[in-house]
């Protein structure tokens, strides 16, 4: 029997993270290429984990202060 995983270890598309920040896919691949925000690639598949984006926004929202 398998345990579905935790809400932290949600992968998201980039169209999911480009609505979520209400950016551009440039600039979503411009904070993946940069560092900013940390992404897997399976197979030709870029996905952002959720806990990845949760940290950069709020990584944003402490410079912001």
């Amino acid at each position: 029997m398998s345990t579905p995983l935790p809400p932290t270890h949600t992968a998201l598309k980039v169209p999911d993270v480009m609505e979520a920040l209400k950016l551009s896919r440039f600039m979503v691949y411009n904070l993946i290429r940069s560092g900013q925000l940390k992404s897997i690639t399976v197979g030709r598949c870029r996905r952002i984990p959720a806990e990845s984006l949760r940290t950069f926004m709020e990584t944003k929202l402490e410079e912001a202060a």
